[in-house]
């Protein structure tokens, strides 16, 4: 039976579709599946697919089917590109959802964009969320992530069982304005992420033991849940991704591109621009497929250090 907004969400009866299964995706799927939903997934690469359906999902060969066949469809993709097509282009999401059906975007994407498929999708008397994520492949993993939510707030209250299956929502206003909120919250991820590769480096330099000195400090104005959740992977040169390095280029390069805006919502922002530019070395270096806490080989190698940056 179909349940598409405004019937009650259940996991008897809400069928729920997921696109783009990689570090982050696959683990939100596996949460909403462990929790008793009927979940669909599509991959270009279908044996992405191979763990999630040994625990009884479902996988279809389009974006259109899996809407088909879907209450509520989530994303977790890489760039704003990518989401206009599985969204937006042939064969794609928006194609085959049903009148009622939910559209939730978790990606990191250009709130023109949430703005442009949330008009698409009434068009279609069909709805769309834009709720990126914050909280990595750790809060992925535990259902801790911060979720982010633009849209309708009628709706965005009605998918709260979903949502709480992953993490904790806010409602932050109107769409685009979920993709706003996450591309505020990287620039200050961001400054962390610099301010701690810094510190770690200062540290050694200095004669400190780096793990002593971050347990000095965590407890007071420095601490941050940066810190607690890279911190350690920094000095252990975990570098593994929780969202890529090139990633984090694309997320301030979204906020700090004033030629993408056709009115007054841009800002200068000196900070983010000096990030951004320091991710883009690690990409230039070939790192943009490490994680973001990667970052401190950036800081290294300005400082003479011939450590090898592998995951």
């Amino acid at each position: 039976m179909e349940t598409p907004y405004p019937k009650p969400i259940n996991t008897a009866q809400t069928r729920v579709g997921f696109v783009g299964i990689g570090v982050m995706g696959a683990a939100m799927a596996s949460r909403l599946l462990a929790a008793g939903y009927s979940l669909t997934v599509y991959a270009r690469n279908a044996s992405k697919a191979i763990p999630l359906q040994s625990q009884g999902a479902q996988l279809v060969d389009s974006p259109a089917s899996l809407a088909r066949q879907s209450d509520v469809v989530f994303t977790m993709l890489g760039h704003p590109p990518d989401v206009r097509q599985i969204v937006l282009g042939p064969n794609g999401l928006l194609s085959g959802l049903n009148p009622g059906g939910v559209l939730v975007d978790t990606t990191s994407s250009h709130p023109g964009l949430a703005r442009e498929i949330y008009a698409a999708a009434r068009e279609k008397n069909c709805w769309s969320v834009d709720s990126p994520v914050s909280g990595g492949d750790i809060g992925a993993r535990d259902g801790k992530l911060a979720i982010l939510a633009g849209g309708d707030s009628g709706v965005v209250e009605w998918l709260t069982p979903l949502y709480n299956v992953m993490g904790k929502a806010t409602y932050v206003g109107a769409p685009g304005c979920g993709m706003s909120c996450k591309i505020a919250n990287q620039m200050i991820v961001a400054a962390n992420m610099v301010g701690l590769s810094e510190g770690l480096v200062f540290a050694e330099r200095a004669g400190l033991e780096k793990r002593q000195w971050m347990d000095a400090v965590r407890g007071g104005a420095a601490g941050s849940m940066v810190m607690e959740l890279l911190g350690g992977r920094m000095i252990d040169r975990d570098f593994k991704p929780g969202g890529y390095a090139e990633y984090m280029v694309k997320d301030l390069g979204m906020g700090l591109d004033v030629v993408e805006e056709k009115d007054e919502r841009v800002a200068a922002l000196p900070g983010a621009a000096l990030n951004k530019q320091l991710f883009e070395v690690m990409v230039a270096s070939g790192d943009g497929k490490l994680g973001g806490q990667g970052i401190i080989t950036s800081i290294e190698r300005m400082n003479g250090s011939r450590q090898p940056a592998s995951g």
